[in-house]
């Protein structure tokens, strides 16, 4: 198979992440005292970035971490590599690939049906993203693995083209659709200590844009979100661009929707201009949608208003996408449940802090070119002795946005109708549009840009929470710099790490830092011989990489990287393929721990609840992978990584 597999993904990639914020928010050098702004209005030398980095450059020394017990792999360079190379110690093996069987009765695998979408609805999805594992009660060695299936690839049909110039066959988009969305699969430890798959499994599911789901929280039943197919406004068909996760104290699975803006049009440019929930979130004007021209087979993605048709038709059907949906794993007839109450944007993840109270906090990025950090807290606590009664505390509380001061400090900025100058004065004439309109509502109250926010994870005992800015080619143009996102065309990345005042997850404070800046390392010279520009070195105390995305954390406290960039692009040849790292959260070492097939995005990671397995994703193989015949058509695989020894990973 050719790279026209993951040229697609990075054509889609390009619109994903383009800058669409409008807003004027003051760059941080003018929060400061005067004294300071010659730093950040200065030439951005080393000697600077130590300063941004608060300390990290003092970490620069190789180290001795005691959590990073493995040995770190080199980066593969070759245009060629097609298979998963772990830690020396280790296996990886391919577990679940798009199109194996999840439901009773589907079908294997067949590479060459174009149209039959109810295989696919019983099927793995396309592009497995963030996942999550949970354990059966009382029992270690058997649980759900949960996983997203964030988009697909034309190679979902054997012409490996979509032809956007015409009307695409219902048959054809009907598939697609039931590739998109959620898997729930059971699995096992057998005898042997190997995890596998139980095939007949009640609880095995496949949820997808063809599922019915409740609309629930502030907007539900709501006016604005009243559509031609759903007068109601309480139920909606379909979940999309599942990127990141989140769990729950009381064990449901958080799936978040990112870039559903992509997926719909509205032609009329006088409405679309009037229009916030469309203009700020950027849909597609003219021609088709940016990704699949769905509307073109299906008339609920074509969001034009038509005044013969009831609530001006499907107007307002992208106002039923952008949230956090609550999925119950152990109950395969449960609905899913959107809610609302968490804001709407491109979120990437909702990543739980959970105070010993009950108090808790979920943290979020919004993925896209100068967007920024959300966090929302639940009006109420979770009860452990009765999680039952949990079920409905993300329906109420308050959604907050992050701004990041020039010296250290943040502000948690309130999301809420009345306050921050988030009133009718300013174009929101309720909560439920401050929610509709987060992004808007986020501009106004004077939150900090950042160069493209995506996941967030929690220390499992200090609370800190880490957020990784994958990169911003348009920072220093269209965003300003400042000491959060202090490189010009960053191509990088960078990880920023925050402690709550109190380590209580619900404050309105936090203190921050760079953890560190990614990139090449310092004295780094180019194909040329000349020195790399001092915007794409890095501050990594370990082993080099780019563009950080998945990030998690597992028990004993390593915080796992995944990286996400375009390895054939110039600027990423020393990188080699795409990457799994691990980090010491205290010594800020880095070290390899995996990479993947060319062309492929590393993303979501799970555990056994023992630590000694551990579930990765190989999303989009630009080759052949999980085959290695070169000629396979290549799919999204999530591959079982154990230690040889039977040790805990990365022990």
């Amino acid at each position: 198979m050719s790279h026209d597999h993951s040229r697609f993904h990075d054509s889609l990639e390009a619109h994903d992440d383009i800058a669409i914020n409008p807003s004027a928010n003051p760059a941080l050098d003018t929060l400061v005292n005067p004294a300071r702004r010659n730093v950040l209005k200065g030439g951005l030398t080393l000697a600077a970035l130590g300063f941004f980095a608060g300390g990290v450059s003092a970490c620069s020394k190789a180290s001795a971490s005691p959590l990073l017990n493995f040995k770190g792999v080199p980066v593969q360079i070759d245009p060629q590599f097609d298979r998963v190379l772990v830690a020396e110690g280790y296996r990886a093996v391919p577990f679940f690939s798009w199109g194996d069987p999840v439901e009773a009765g589907a079908p294997a695998w067949n590479p060459d049906a174009s149209d039959d979408w109810q295989a696919q609805l019983k099927q793995a999805g396309d592009n497995h993203d963030g996942m999550d594992f949970f354990a059966f009660p009382g029992e270690s060695d058997r649980g759900l693995l949960v996983m997203n299936h964030e988009y697909i690839n034309p190679p979902l049909h054997p012409s490996g083209k979509i032809d956007q110039t015409k009307p695409r066959p219902l048959a054809e988009v009907r598939k697609e659709q039931a590739a998109h969305g959620v898997s729930v699969i059971e699995v096992k430890q057998g005898a042997d200590g190997q995890w596998q798959r139980v095939m007949d499994s009640p609880y095995n599911r496949r949820i997808s844009m063809l599922t019915g789901m409740r609309i629930a929280g502030p907007l539900a039943g709501h006016e604005l979100m009243k559509t031609a197919s759903d007068p109601s406004g309480l139920e909606v068909f379909g979940t999309l661009n599942n990127c990141a996760t989140g769990v729950t104290p009381w064990g449901t699975f958080l799936t978040c929707e990112e870039n559903w803006p992509n997926y719909f049009i509205n032609r009329d440019k006088a409405d679309f201009a009037a229009r916030i929930s469309h203009k700020r979130y950027g849909l597609a004007q003219e021609g088709t949608s940016k990704n699949y021209a769905w509307e073109t087979a299906d008339p609920r993605f074509d969001a034009t208003p038509y005044a013969d048709q009831l609530h001006g038709g499907h107007v307002q059907e992208p106002h039923r996408f952008g949230w956090v949906v609550e999925i119950d794993p152990f109950d395969p007839q449960a609905q899913p449940i959107k809610r609302t109450a968490f804001g709407r944007f491109s979120r990437e993840c909702a990543a739980l802090s959970l105070g010993t109270d009950g108090r808790m906090a979920f943290y979020s990025g919004d993925d896209a070119k100068g967007e920024y950090v959300y966090k929302f807290v639940p009006a109420g606590r979770f009860d452990a002795g009765n999680p039952k009664a949990s079920r409905d505390l993300l329906d109420s509380g308050t959604l907050y946005v992050a701004r990041f001061d020039a010296d250290g400090s943040g502000q948690w900025l309130a999301l809420v109708h009345g306050q921050n100058g988030l009133d009718v004065a300013s174009g929101f004439a309720s909560q439920e549009e401050v929610l509709l309109n987060a992004r808007a509502a986020a501009d106004r109250v004077g939150a900090t840009p950042m160069d493209r926010p995506e996941w967030a994870a929690v220390h499992p005992s200090t609370r800190e929470v880490y957020v990784t800015l994958t990169n911003n080619d348009g920072r220093g143009a269209k965003q300003p710099l400042d000491k959060a996102n202090p490189r010009p065309q960053n191509l990088h990345g960078q990880i920023l790490r925050f402690n709550e005042k109190n380590a209580d997850p619900t404050a309105t404070t936090f203190t921050w830092e760079l953890f560190l800046l990614a990139g090449e390392p310092q004295g780094a010279k180019g194909q040329d011989g000349k020195a790399v520009a001092v915007n794409l070195t890095g501050t990594i105390n370990g082993d080099l990489f780019s563009s950080p995305d998945g990030l998690a954390f597992d028990a004993h406290g390593r915080l796992w990287i995944q990286t996400d960039y375009d390895d054939i692009e110039p600027a990423m040849q020393s990188m080699g393929c795409n990457q799994l790292l691990c980090a010491d959260p205290r010594t800020r070492e880095v070290r390899r721990f995996m990479v993947g097939p060319r062309g492929c995005e590393i993303t979501g990671l799970a555990w056994s609840p023992d630590g000694k397995a551990m579930w990765a994703n190989i999303q989009h193989p630009g080759i052949s992978f999980p085959g290695s015949d070169g000629k396979s058509r290549p799919r999204s695989t999530t591959v079982l990584i154990t230690k040889l020894d039977g040790g805990v990973i990365g022990s």
